[in-house]
């Protein structure tokens, strides 16, 4: 077994691999560029190294650094989590060149499976169902528009070279084709390294639906079980979960042998997937092989009960696997989601900055947290916006989504966006909770952009019960605090609880709450400050972060933030005389949504334009973004230009 391994990658991943490699007694060595010299993958490390600057084309893809790092710490192995160099064939033959060993699969394995032309080939070639589509090169828009019209609309067109849902557009039409294909090429490229495009049919109502394998170099390889990620957004998968709602034993059966036979005819050894694109009928068609770790492994770990990171380990060193296809089980049902840095409530742009407070849910042995990132660390433009991973495991699917619910309530993250109340909204769904999902879920579901999960009369009751009892702690403090202008020593059991603008007679008596009427028993402890409330509400447990907003506040909790008003009857029949301040009118100006570089400007001062008209695009964490006319109008002047790097809100351009 190796005595010291590095991890050539950063944040929760470099965290993840770390842990095992400590509790399997291997020291470990951490790369890191300036960006993250104080993150927690650096600290967590025996030993680390610099790479370079923040761009990971000077750091953490510099091959030939990082092979000089093992060689200065002594490290005899490498894992290189996912992303970046995961899946590069000339990293891996690097490193087999100086007798490091690579903690993933042979060099030829990587490069058979990393093209996406040339692995469908190899697909076709071995008995694996393939999706209908064209598979060489395509010299130009004007061929890619030939090739779609052949196949048939709609098609998808995707970078060789892609992963991780980057450099890949759907196209309905042609004139999608010609919008996008140069897009497609121009993401490939600065992702990548590889700007050429294939274009394949896109399954209507489709599943993605993936198998774990698991190989030795001894021959032995397993699968181990599916994953369904059908839940996405822009190609980016957002929710995973094991076992799959949708697939059968002998569909189970029929794609694992398949990847299986796949894996075989390639040489593969550690941990793989291959993807598939499942219809309504059961049909599936292979999408491409992943040769690394995936991000949401850990659905797999927990009802397989096997740690693969651990499995890769033994398996670089040469160990065979020690159990075989028989032996694998699956128990209960596992589900992650994906904590990202984003605003969904501003049509999910990018959000990066300082989390300025970061406490994540309480782990257990059906919960567990994968993050890379503490309290005060910066979420950066230059890398993946992930904050953390949450996955919960119980007997039954529902049992492991309501266990989402309960820890995403619980998760407090503050100093940028966060799609915490976004993952909640798609726990509670009913569409989701009956596993009636299919890849266009998302779109489908919210088709106008979030807004937050609706809140039926019982939450809204609950809530006013709690804003009851916080107001009235809030007014027995003061009453302790000399000189504090409302403070008495009565204490107050009547207020008025105003949620998202609707007033609620709120009427205190020892534990018991009435709200409008209805009767509840409620503990809620709180002390003045305190940020998250768990409350317990005819002994049903129900948790909310509050913050104070002036003289309001905001609660979240289920899915949705709320503004509250807690007031004593008397004042709140004296507020509605309150005139409401009225927000500034920004609609001529086209302001940047995110932080993000201006790669191209597309109109003039003088010109006219028109209702859906491309303005500018603004590229953040490697994907372009279209920023199009909401109206007609005529520009008066332009105050970017490509090249630019602008902060959110930052104007653009304004409009006569």
């Amino acid at each position: 077994m190796f005595e010291k391994i590095l991890i050539a990658n950063r944040g929760e991943i470099a965290c993840r691999v770390i842990r095992t490699a400590r509790a399997m007694g291997i020291a470990t060595v951490a790369v890191y560029s300036d960006a993250d010299a104080r993150s927690p993958h650096v600290l967590m490390a025996d030993q680390s190294v610099r790479l370079g600057p923040p761009p990971a084309s000077d750091s953490y893809l510099l091959a030939d650094a990082i092979l000089l790092a093992a060689k200065e710490t002594g490290a005899q192995a490498v894992h290189p989590g996912y992303g970046f160099l995961s899946e590069r064939e000339s990293f891996a033959r690097l490193l087999a060149e100086n007798d490091i060993a690579f903690i993933g699969p042979p060099p030829g394995a990587i490069a058979a499976m990393g093209d996406k032309i040339e692995s469908k080939k190899l697909a076709r070639a071995a008995g694996v169902s393939v999706v209908p589509g064209f598979i060489g090169e395509i010299r130009d828009t004007d061929h890619a528009v030939e090739i779609a019209g052949g196949i048939g609309y709609p098609v998808m067109m995707k970078a060789s070279a892609g992963g991780g849902g980057k450099g890949m557009r759907l196209a309905w039409s042609e004139r999608d084709v010609r919008e996008g294909f140069d897009a497609t090429k121009r993401e490939g490229l600065a992702s990548f390294g590889d700007d050429r495009v294939f274009i394949e049919k896109f399954v209507e109502s489709p599943r993605h639906i993936e198998i774990q394998l698991l190989g030795d170099q001894h021959g032995n390889l397993v699968y181990l079980g599916e994953r369904e990620c059908s839940v996405q957004r822009r190609h980016q998968k957002v929710v995973e979960e094991a076992p799959s709602p949708f697939v059968t034993p002998e569909m189970r059966r029929a794609m694992g042998e398949q990847a299986v036979e796949l894996a075989r005819a390639v040489g593969y050894f550690s941990a793989g997937t291959v993807e598939f694109i499942a219809g309504a009928d059961r049909s599936f068609y292979f999408l491409e092989m992943n040769t690394r770790l995936q991000v949401e492994h850990p659905v797999t770990e927990y009802v397989t009960g096997l740690d693969l990171v651990e499995q890769m380990i033994r398996v670089a060193a040469g160990e065979r696997l020690s159990f075989g296809q028989d032996d694998v089980r699956l128990d209960g049902w596992a589900v992650e989601t994906r904590v990202y840095a984003e605003d969904p409530y501003r049509g999910f742009l990018p959000s990066t900055g300082r989390l300025v407070r970061y406490r994540p849910p309480a782990v257990s042995a059906d919960v567990r947290v994968d993050d890379g990132v503490v309290e005060g660390s910066d979420i950066s433009m230059f890398y993946d916006p992930m904050i953390a991973k949450l996955i919960t495991h119980g007997p039954d699917r529902i049992a492991a989504i309501d266990a989402q619910v309960a820890a995403l309530d619980r998760f407090e993250i503050d100093g940028i966006g966060h799609n915490v109340d976004f993952l909640s909204a798609l726990m509670q769904h009913p569409r989701f909770r009956s596993g009636e999902i299919t890849t266009g879920f998302i779109a489908e579901e919210y088709p106008d952009g979030f807004g937050g999960a609706p809140a039926d009369t019982a939450l809204v009751t609950r809530l006013a019960a709690v804003a009851g009892l916080i107001a009235s702690a809030d007014a027995a403090r003061a009453g302790r605090i000399s000189g504090q202008l409302n403070g008495g020593p009565d204490e107050v059991s009547a207020w008025v609880a105003t949620i998202d603008g609707v007033a609620h007679d709120v009427a205190i008596e020892g534990e018991q709450v009435t709200v409008d009427g209805t009767a509840l028993v409620v503990d809620a402890p709180y002390v003045s400050g305190q940020r998250l409330v768990e409350a317990t509400i005819d002994g049903e447990p129900l948790a909310i972060r509050v913050v104070r907003k002036g003289t309001q506040w905001r609660f979240t909790t289920r899915g949705a933030s709320h503004r509250v008003s807690v007031l004593r009857p008397e004042i709140a029949a004296l507020s509605w005389h309150m005139i409401e301040k009225v927000p500034p009118d920004l609609s001529r100006f086209l302001l940047c949504p995110m932080p993000g570089l201006i790669t191209a400007v597309h109109v003039a001062a003088g010109d006219r334009v028109e209702a859906g008209q491309p303005l500018a695009v603004v590229e953040a964490m490697k994907m372009e973004n279209i920023l199009r006319a909401e109206k007609a109008g005529t520009v008066a002047r332009v105050d970017a230009e490509p090249g630019d790097s602008l902060a959110v809100d930052a104007v653009i351009m304004e409009f006569e």
